[in-house]
């Protein structure tokens, strides 16, 4: 019965790590549509667009560590069931 449990905590963690690396790609996209529309303008000269700018950073910095976190429960997940 245990095995059947660890399986599905497998199968969850695997599940949630895709679609949190899914969202992942899409915030890298954003950023480097922001790094491209960015480039030539001096930071601070358009308060909203460094704003945002500084938001989108800071947003793609913690999803990057959440999923790392993701990532790492389910290799812990895999180590634990051999």
């Amino acid at each position: 019965m245990k095995p059947k449990k660890m399986s599905e905590e497998s199968g969850s963690a695997r599940n949630k790590f895709r679609s949190h690396f899914a969202v992942e790609i899409v915030l890298i996209a954003l950023l480097a549509i922001y790094m491209v529309l960015a480039k030539g303008r001096i930071v601070g000269d358009d308060l909203v667009f460094t704003v945002v700018g500084a938001g989108l950073m800071a947003l793609v910095t913690y999803w990057t560590l959440h999923t790392l976190r993701d990532g790492l429960e389910m290799i812990v997940l895999r180590v634990r069931g051999l």
